[in-house]
Order: C-alpha cells, then sequence, then structure tokens
C-alpha cells in the first residue's frame, strides 16, 4: 500500500459502475474521498494512458490521396495522356496529366476536411483540472487526469472527465451530449440507478460545461472511455459513402472504358482486313481510344459543382463536398432538430394568466387585459407581494392587476439567471429564466433582478424528475416566502385551498394554452410566519403551496419555416423531428411550422430502443411524419441508418457533439454555423451560416437546379462522342478508299478546347418552371440515365455525326476527290484534305453550339426561358467560336492541329449546323409536350 494514499501500489484498469454505492465506486476505483497521492497518479496515467481523444488505424492521407489517383475517371484521363504521348503530343500530355493532379488534390482537401472532427472533440476538454493529490487542491493538466482523482469542480468551469458527484450540487449544461437545451440540476444526494447514464442525476460528464454550484467528484473515466470519447470513436467508426453523383461517374467511366478498349480491339483486326497497314489501323486504334474519353467530363464536374457550391453559400448554405450539393438534389427525408432550426431560440413571455384575470403580452397583439373569469374571485382581492401595482412598458399599454404583478415578480423572483447589464455584459443562464425577467422588466419591474440574490435564503436547483424549482425569499419582519415554479401539474399537486371548480377551470386554461403550442409554467407560493425557521428540506417546503397563476411563453418560429415546410411537402420531402428535447414541447413546435400534415406521432427515445427493426422500418415507410424526442446520439445513428437502408436520401441537422456521428451517416449532414459546437461543423457536409431551417430547403432547391444543369452539361459533352467516333468507323470500313475524316490532335482539341467554357455556362442555367413540384427522384435513380443517353448519342449524336461526314466529304469532292485517291503529304489533293478535316473538326463546333442551345431545357421550348436568359453561355459560344479561329487561321496551330484555313464555301457548309442541331430537338420536344398535354386513350 502507498502510505500516503492508502491506494494499492500498482494500478490496474478498473471496470466500475459510476452508479453502484459510492462507497463500493470507490472501493472498486482503488481511491479514497481524499484523493489520490501523486505517484498513485503517475502510475495510474501508465495504465490508463493520458485523459485524450485519440484517432484509431493510424493516417488515412495516404490510402485518401492514392483513392483520388485510382478513380476511374482520373485512370481514362490518364489514358488519353498517355495515347497523347504515343501520338507525339508531349505539351497535351503535360496538360492532362495536370487536371488529373489537380482535381485528385482538390478532392482529397475536401475529403479529409471530415477527418478534423475528432480534433474538433478535443477542444471540448480544458486544459487544466483542479484536483486533489497528496491531501492537497493543485491544478493539473486535464490530459493527467485519472479514474480516482478527487475533481474540484465550480462555476464556468467544463468538466475534463465523466465523474460521480461526491458531495456539492451543479448546474451542468449537457446540450452538447444530449441536445437537451434547459441546464440540469446535478447532485450527490440525487441518486439514479437506473434510465440512460447521461441521465444520472448524480453524474456529470467530460465536455459538459458548469453554469452553477460547486462539488467535488470522484473520476469514474477518461478519455476515450468517456461519453465524449464513445462519440469520437462513433465518429471515427462512421464512414461516408459515396454520393449518388459519384457512383454514377464511376460507373459510366468503367462503361467508356470498356466500351472504348472493346471496339477499339473489335476493330483493330477489321481494319487489317480491309487491307489498311499496321500503321494505319494502330492509329485507327488509338483514335477510336480518344474519342471514347470525355477528357472534359472530369474537371467540367468538378467546376460546376464548385459554381453551384458558390451559389449555396450566398443562400447561407456552405458545402464541404462538392459531390454534395448533387446529393441535395435527390434529398426525400429531412431530420432536423427542433430549438434554433425550425424556432428562434429564444424564449418569450406572452400570456399571463391567473384565477382572476389575464395579461397578454404577445409582441404580435397589443397589450390587453381580459376581465374577471365567471365564478373566479375578482383579480382586485388578489394578494400584491409588493403592495405597487406595476406599470407596463409601454405608455399605450393597459396597466396590468395587482395579480398579475404579483405573478410576474414571483416568477422572475425563482430565477438564477442573469440579465444583460449592456453590451459587453450579456445575459448567462436559461433562456426560459431569461424570459421571465424579461416579462418582467416590461411590465415596469426592473428592480426584480437587483433585489432578488440579497434578498435569497435558500435555492432548490431545478430538478428534472419533481419538474420543479423553488427558492426561499426574505420577505422582512422575520418573514420568509417559498417562491415555487415548475410543471403545472407538478405544482397543482402541491397546491392546498383549490376547489374541484377552479381546478377544472385552470386545468381548461393549461389544455388551451398547451393547445396553441405555448410552454406552460405554474407559479406557486408559501408563506412563512415571523420567527418560523427557513425551510431546509425541498420535500417538505414544497407542500400546502398556494397558486399564483400560470406563464405561457414561446420559442417563436422562424417566420419562414412554415413555407419552406410547405414547399418541401409539394417537392415530396418528408420532415421528421429529432430532438433531445421533451416530446410535447417539440411535437406542440412540429404543428406550427407543418410538419405532421398527415399525422404526427411522437416517438421518445426509450420507445425507440424497444422497437425492433422491422418495427422501426414500419414506423417509418408509415404515412405519418415523426418526432423523434429525448434522442441519444444511437438513436440519431439508428434513424439515419433506418432511413438510407429504405431507400431514402437523408439529410439531418445537428449541433452537438453528440450529433457529430448522425451528420456523418447521413447523406446530407447539416450543422449549425451560429449556434453549433466545432465538432458538429467538422463532421457535417453543408453549415448553414444562419441556423434556419428554411435555408436547408433553398439548398436542396439549388440542389436540383444543380442537379438538371449537371445533366445539360453532360448531355453537351455526350452528343460530341458519337461525331467523333463516325469518322473513325467510316476509315476503317473503307478498306483504304476514304481517308480518316479526323486526327487525334483534333478530338483533343474539341475535348479539352471548345467544350469547357460552354459546359460550365449550362451550368449557370435558371432553375425551369415546377422545380420544386416534382417528387424527389429515388436513390438509383442517377444522372445519367438511358433517356440522356438517348438524346446525347442517338438523336443529337446520330444528327451531328451526320452533318460531320457531309461537311467532309462535301469539300472532299469539290476539290475532285474520288474514293481511293492518295490524300497524303505531297499529293495534290494533300492540302484540300486539310480542309476537309479541318471543316469535319469545325462542324463538330458548330453542332456542339447547336447542342448546348438545345440542352438548355429537358422539356419547355427555348422561347419560354428565353434565347438571352444565359448570357455567360453566349460568352461561351464566343470563346469557343474564337478558339476554333485560332485553329483555323492561326498558321501556328495547322502544323499542331493539322487544321487548314477554309474558305468561304467551307464556312458556309457548317454555318447552318447549330440551326439544324437545335430544331431538331426543339421539334422533338414540342412533340413530347404535345403527347403529354394529350388524354389518356385518345390516339
Amino acid at each position: 500500500m502507498d502510505a500516503a494514499s492508502g491506494s494499492p501500489a500498482v494500478a490496474k484498469p478498473t471496470a466500475a459502475d459510476p452508479r453502484e454505492p459510492l462507497n463500493d465506486l470507490f472501493r472498486d476505483l482503488d481511491s479514497r474521498p481524499d484523493g489520490l497521492s501523486e505517484r498513485e497518479a503517475a502510475r495510474r496515467l501508465v495504465v490508463h494512458g493520458p485523459n485524450t481523444l485519440v484517432r484509431h488505424g493510424g493516417p488515412r492521407w495516404p490510402r485518401e490521396l492514392a483513392r483520388q489517383f485510382t478513380h476511374p475517371l482520373a485512370l481514362l484521363l490518364a489514358l488519353a495522356a498517355v495515347l497523347a504521348a504515343v501520338t507525339g503530343l508531349p505539351g497535351l500530355t503535360v496538360a492532362i496529366f495536370a487536371v488529373i493532379v489537380l482535381n485528385a488534390v482538390f478532392a482529397f482537401v475536401q475529403e479529409m476536411q471530415a477527418e478534423r472532427a475528432v480534433e474538433a472533440l478535443a477542444a471540448f476538454l480544458p486544459e487544466h483540472a483542479r484536483v486533489v493529490r497528496d491531501g492537497g487542491a493543485r491544478v493539473v493538466a486535464g490530459a493527467d487526469l485519472v479514474p480516482g482523482d478527487l475533481l474540484l469542480l465550480d462555476e464556468g468551469e467544463r468538466v475534463c472527465a465523466d465523474a460521480r458527484l461526491v458531495d456539492g450540487g451543479l448546474e451542468v449544461d449537457l446540450s452538447a451530449l444530449t441536445g437537451e437545451s434547459v441546464p440540469v440540476y446535478r447532485s450527490a444526494e440525487l441518486l439514479d440507478t437506473s434510465g440512460p447514464l447521461v441521465s444520472s442525476r448524480d453524474l456529470v460528464f467530460s465536455g459538459t460545461m458548469i453554469t452553477g454550484g460547486e462539488a467535488r467528484a470522484v473520476v469514474t473515466a477518461t478519455g476515450m472511455r468517456t461519453e465524449l470519447g464513445r462519440i469520437a470513436a462513433l465518429s471515427q467508426r462512421v464512414r461516408r459513402d459515396e454520393s449518388p453523383l459519384e457512383r454514377q461517374v464511376k460507373r459510366v467511366a468503367w462503361l467508356i472504358a470498356v466500351v472504348g478498349v472493346g471496339v477499339a480491339a473489335a476493330f483493330l483486326p477489321v481494319g487489317l482486313a480491309a487491307g489498311l497497314s499496321v500503321g494505319a489501323a494502330a492509329s485507327f486504334a488509338i483514335g477510336l481510344l480518344v474519342a471514347n474519353v470525355p477528357e472534359g467530363l472530369l474537371p467540367t464536374i468538378t467546376l460546376a459543382l464548385a459554381v453551384g457550391v458558390r451559389d449555396l453559400a450566398r443562400h447561407g448554405a456552405v458545402m464541404k463536398r462538392l459531390s454534395a450539393v448533387e446529393t441535395l438534389g435527390s434529398t426525400t427525408v429531412i431530420c432536423t432538430d427542433k430549438t434554433g432550426t425550425l424556432t428562434e431560440n429564444r424564449m418569450r413571455v406572452t400570456r399571463l394568466w391567473t384565477p382572476g384575470a389575464a395579461y397578454q403580452l404577445d409582441p404580435g397583439e397589443p397589450p390587453h387585459v381580459d376581465g374577471p373569469r365567471a365564478g373566479a374571485p375578482d383579480a382586485r382581492d388578489a394578494p400584491d407581494a409588493s403592495g405597487t401595482p406595476g406599470t407596463p412598458g409601454t405608455p399605450d399599454a393597459p396597466v396590468p392587476p395587482d395579480a398579475i404583478v404579483e405573478l410576474v415578480r414571483a416568477a422572475a423572483s425563482c430565477t438564477t439567471a442573469t440579465p444583460s447589464k449592456g453590451p459587453d455584459d450579456p445575459a448567462v443562464g436559461d433562456p426560459t429564466e431569461l424570459a421571465l425577467l424579461e416579462a418582467a422588466d416590461e411590465l415596469g419591474q426592473h428592480s426584480v433582478a437587483a433585489g432578488r440574490d440579497p434578498a435569497r435564503l435558500a435555492v432548490f436547483h431545478f430538478d428534472p424528475r419533481l419538474r420543479l424549482m423553488s427558492t426561499v425569499q426574505d420577505a422582512g419582519g422575520g418573514r420568509w416566502r417559498l417562491l415555487v415554479k415548475g410543471a403545472p401539474e407538478a405544482v397543482l399537486e402541491r397546491c392546498a385551498g383549490l376547489t374541484a371548480g377552479t381546478r377544472a377551470a385552470i386545468g381548461r386554461e393549461i389544455d388551451t394554452l398547451a393547445g396553441a403550442g405555448l410552454r406552460v409554467l405554474a407559479v406557486a407560493r408559501r408563506d412563512g410566519g415571523p420567527g418560523e425557521p427557513a425551510p431546509s428540506d425541498r420535500m417538505g417546503a414544497e407542500q400546502g403551496l398556494v397558486l399564483v397563476g400560470l406563464v405561457a411563453m414561446l420559442d417563436p418560429p422562424r417566420s419562414q419555416v412554415a413555407a419552406s415546410i410547405a414547399t418541401a411537402h409539394a417537392a415530396g420531402i418528408r420532415v421528421h423531428v429529432v430532438t433531445g428535447d421533451n416530446g410535447l414541447t417539440a411535437a406542440s413546435i412540429a404543428r406550427r411550422v407543418g410538419v405532421g400534415r398527415s399525422g404526427l406521432r411522437v416517438v421518445t427515445g426509450e420507445e425507440l430502443d424497444a422497437l425492433s427493426e422491422a418495427e422501426l422500418d414500419a414506423l417509418l415507410t408509415g404515412p405519418e411524419e415523426i418526432v423523434f424526442a429525448r434522442s441519444s446520439p444511437e438513436d440519431k445513428l439508428r434513424i439515419a441508418d433506418a432511413l438510407r437502408s429504405l431507400g431514402e436520401v437523408v439529410a439531418m441537422t445537428g449541433d452537438g457533439v453528440n450529433d457529430a456521428p448522425a451528420l456523418r451517416r447521413a447523406d446530407i449532414g447539416v450543422a449549425m454555423g451560429r449556434s453549433g459546437t466545432e465538432v458538429a461543423r467538422e463532421a457535417a457536409t453543408m453549415v448553414l451560416t444562419d441556423d434556419d431551417f428554411a435555408t436547408i430547403v433553398t439548398a436542396v432547391e439549388d440542389g436540383r437546379r444543380v442537379y438538371d444543369n449537371v445533366r445539360k452539361f453532360i448531355l453537351y459533352i455526350f452528343a460530341h462522342l458519337l461525331p467523333e467516333l463516325v469518322p473513325f468507323l467510316i476509315f476503317a470500313l473503307g478498306g483504304g478508299l476514304v481517308p480518316l475524316p479526323l486526327t487525334v490532335m483534333q478530338i483533343l482539341a474539341v475535348d479539352l478546347g471548345t467544350d469547357t467554357v460552354p459546359a460550365l455556362a449550362l451550368s449557370r442555367e435558371p432553375a425551369e418552371p415546377g422545380l420544386m413540384d416534382r417528387p424527389p427522384r429515388k436513390r438509383s435513380q442517377g444522372v445519367i440515365d438511358r433517356a440522356l443517353l438517348f438524346r446525347a448519342w442517338v438523336f443529337l449524336g446520330s444528327i451531328s455525326a451526320s452533318l460531320v461526314l457531309a461537311g467532309f466529304f462535301l469539300t472532299l469532292l469539290r476539290a475532285g476527290w474520288h474514293p481511293g485517291d492518295p490524300v497524303g503529304s505531297g499529293t495534290a489533293l494533300h492540302e484540300s484534305y486539310r480542309q476537309a478535316t479541318t471543316t469535319a473538326w469545325l462542324g463538330i463546333v458548330f453542332c456542339q453550339i447547336g447542342v448546348a442551345f438545345a440542352a438548355r431545357t429537358d422539356h419547355a421550348s427555348l422561347r419560354s426561358v428565353g434565347v438571352f436568359t444565359n448570357r455567360l453561355l453566349l460568352v461561351g459560344v464566343g470563346v469557343a467560336l474564337g478558339f476554333a479561329a485560332l485553329l483555323v487561321y492561326l498558321p501556328a496551330a495547322h502544323s499542331v492541329f493539322g487544321t487548314a484555313a477554309l474558305g468561304p464555301a467551307e464556312l458556309a457548309t457548317v454555318a447552318p449546323f447549330p440551326v439544324i442541331v437545335w430544331g431538331a430537338d426543339e421539334i422533338r420536344r414540342a412533340v413530347r409536350r404535345r403527347r403529354a398535354r394529350r388524354p389518356r386513350g385518345v390516339s
């Protein structure tokens, strides 16, 4: 044994139950009520490790960085670079590899941002702690705390480890762990042996803030064994799945690779059989591969999503992962917190009621006094605690009856919050108590806060089991007054002298106020006679009370939330409320803002724990929207997993440390930028700078618009694959009779030169009408589907390929070419052949201009959206034409790209191409609209 502490000389890991009897806990922790010795603490530090949060599995950045370079589209780009090198184009080889590196690094940085969640959790652990060691108080590093240490806790400090209170009492803000917005009281005298660990009234937890009181506590867990550590471990175990866009791009990339390689391999022997030389056949195969690789797809998607991110930031939604912009558009379920997201997170007293009168304080209505109720005593007969009627804060407001003044004074006196004393001294305390103090000020009772503490004899802190708080005030003349506030049913059962009729009237009033979505507190008093000792035992004191009245308050919903939820419902999006708050309060707010239009159900954390997976799935697929109340971190994670397993795309909000695992697991984790913790912001995909639910719906709308626009520029890019591919097929199948209509370098000039700016311009298209009136797409429905590929490859691609070949052959035929005539260097037709390939290349560029205008709408006519509404597209078309002019008329470009200057005849050949391509698609869309309007059964 260590003589200094009486502790064993060899420390060992313990498995103590923090809720067992205190003597047994000290025994299992090998500790004593007077703490450990320094030597014993040092030994335990070796055994248990430092009180820090750690990341398991080692550094992940090499693996994540390597993953960016092995993306299928990155591999295809690498293949294009290799092919460019094979064809003797080192400049393009370097350019393509630069694109690969930039895309990989950018994606890697985005991925690793989420990994900082564990580091952000560590910020919740204070650097130092006060402990008792060797019989004396001292300050030690927070990382050096060990199980068995005796902590000294005081107001304003953050708890360094999970601990059991030995003596004293504390008010603790547990919102970071539980989501509960109201501070709770913890005392060594309040023993709990059942229920969730975080609800135990004699335990405190790492990372929580002490808002009042002082106590001593014995440390029961440190580091990753704490509740905070458990959340950190959950955050690390939860891995982000690929977004629908990432999966689709990867799938299409592999498809393109397989098709390109397969087609090249299949047609290589065909070319040889057709009489081509080995060199010509190899050139054909290389061209076929290059034509199948959309080199501009990945950088164009990246840049377009970046534009979407910038647009979302303007609306107050900061996206941390580019691909999540597209995921937003497919959101089918929003799981939202209540406080601060649906509401303003600011309690406000709206109505004061006594048996004789009621007073309205709602700023939405002028202050007014209701007359005495039938059968109730007149308000003038009510006792007045102050003897002086108060005066409302507004000059035109009616003077409240004395009973209302007594009610507001009693309610404000039964508080521990500190009101603001100026801009440099903000209010501190529970929002409910601050609202009571503000109500007293509004009714002219400014002296309540100043005289409250000096006259206070005792405080019985809020007890969540009793649902009461009491204070004992010095009433003068050797008298005292006990003031009680709490849940109406808890206060009323302790009131004496109420007749059955009065109780019924009070019950009706409570039901009326609760039905209006207000939080109701009852206020009561008990007066002590001269010389009677003030109560020291709350159980005996909080009996025989006299009801003073009811106070109704509201954390008002944000003004735009109801309209946003209506918009979400119209868009086929369900809204569930997942909160740590009380279920009735959350349900009331939910109904006020429109959640539960098809029915609302409240499910508590305990009820959720009792549900099997099949029962939870049945609950989530039912017609009702749900309020999940008193939710734990595991509950939120389970809800997200269940919804995702049902095929839903889930956006989940959160602001506390406890929300981090679920935020990472959801398809879109939404953190609060103002009130949220750094942990939540790091774990989330999207951060709301204004904490407003309406911003989520706006972001969903922007996500749908971005999704549509991504489809538009993918259509634009894919539409020129066929006109690039068909010339090589004609060359191969011609058996030497037809020269190659395009060179590999000209194809690369289209893919990396003329495509990018118009494609990006399509990402700035405004939303088409009815965007939020259509249901969300299914998780399995990707950005690239059969309809898009048919429109791009079969319809627009076929038309463009036909026009390009027509331009090529028309130019050759005008020069006197016949099938089989030589066109190589030194021949008479060589310059005409270069003009023909240039005409074919320029024809692709002009066809893409027509495709760009056709792609602006999927269903509507171009006239309905306006030809000039996307000015960036006009700029992009100008840039493409300027680039094309350089390749056609700049002599230095002729030797690099194999082009030649064109005359008026060649230009006149390709000039109608944009109108032909756009016009054909305009007719196709007009036919689709007509069929959609035609009644069923009409042929």
